[in-house]
């Protein structure tokens, strides 16, 4: 997707915009942040949805002001490609995790897998992996688990709204269980643990499953085509020359654009409403020149209907 005019940051002018990075194996989210705010030399960098350190791909990065859009790029729906290794079980329904079962999954036939993905599909009640940052009590549920705690979190509903099997492959595992290697391709929403999709495919055919490779194509109007990777980013700011994506278009890959006057303009710097977008999503107001003004949510006080600047991002 084209996302409008990338731009360099001149040298010395405080660092604003979204980055891409194509996450590497090994690596956690957190790392990555660190990486990039000793690249672009500034603190204020996070990132919008944590991926696995197993897992590979899109990475969307706020920096500067424009991490205050990393809440709307975290609640876009994203897209994966994953392999599931049906016929064993583990603590952390991941690959890094101990195996607890291993039942195997000989003679598992394609039809008894495309009809298991059915169930899976669509607006469904998902019971997030154990192992995962959601917070029980204060504590983070994977903190519990790896305390030895028997944890049981509450299902919470999730859209699968693509669950696509490419490809499977029979294989032994290194305890010398049969099982059973299957490429999927998921489309869903925020909040959706793709190891909890494994898990219950696993459980479904009764053999048991967990993820042995994920890596993340798109989130919102990102994709992964569009990612770099770190090395060419620490290449590039070694010369002062990473790319960050300008906030408007950052803003227009995950929602509506509205473009607003200049009056309209003068209005959202001082927090004041202006007409309604018409629309119940968030709606980013550009001006003329093209900066990204304001972020709008529509509004009704007294009965009428004003569009109200969320966050501000132009100055006065």
């Amino acid at each position: 997707m084209n996302h409008g005019t990338r731009q360099t940051r001149p040298s010395g002018e405080t660092p604003d915009g979204l980055v891409v990075v194509d996450k590497p194996a090994g690596w956690t989210s957190h790392d990555v942040v660190a990486r990039m705010r000793r690249l672009l030399r500034t603190r204020k960098v996070g990132h919008a949805g944590t991926l696995d350190p197993m897992a590979t791909g899109v990475l969307v990065l706020g920096v500067g002001r424009s991490t205050r859009l990393l809440t709307y790029v975290v609640g876009a729906d994203k897209t994966y490609l994953a392999t599931i290794r049906l016929g064993q079980d583990t603590v952390t329904d991941d690959a890094e995790g101990d195996v607890t079962t291993s039942a195997g999954a000989a003679g598992v036939e394609d039809a008894a897998v495309l009809s298991a993905v059915v169930p899976l599909t669509g607006e469904i009640l998902q019971v997030p992996s154990a192992v995962s940052a959601i917070k029980v009590d204060g504590k983070r549920s994977y903190a519990r688990v790896r305390a030895g705690e028997e944890v049981a979190l509450a299902s919470r509903p999730v859209t699968v709204s693509e669950l696509v099997v490419l490809d499977r492959r029979t294989a032994v595992s290194d305890d010398g269980t049969a099982v059973l290697d299957v490429d999927v391709r998921v489309t869903c929403s925020s909040g959706t643990y793709i190891r909890a999709i494994a898990r219950d495919l696993g459980a479904a055919l009764g053999t048991g499953g967990h993820l042995t490779a994920l890596r993340r194509t798109r989130v919102g109007g990102f994709d992964v085509d569009g990612a770099a990777d770190l090395d060419t980013l620490a290449a590039a700011g070694e010369g002062d020359g990473i790319v960050l994506l300008p906030p408007a278009a950052a803003a227009a890959a995950v929602m509506t654009v509205r473009e607003v006057d200049a009056a309209e303009t003068a209005s959202l710097g001082y927090g004041q409403r202006i007409a309604p977008s018409g629309t119940e999503a968030p709606v980013a107001a550009v001006d003329p020149d093209g900066v990204l003004v304001a972020v709008l949510a529509d509004e009704t006080r007294d009965g009428v209907v004003r569009a109200r600047p969320v966050i501000v991002l132009a100055p006065r």
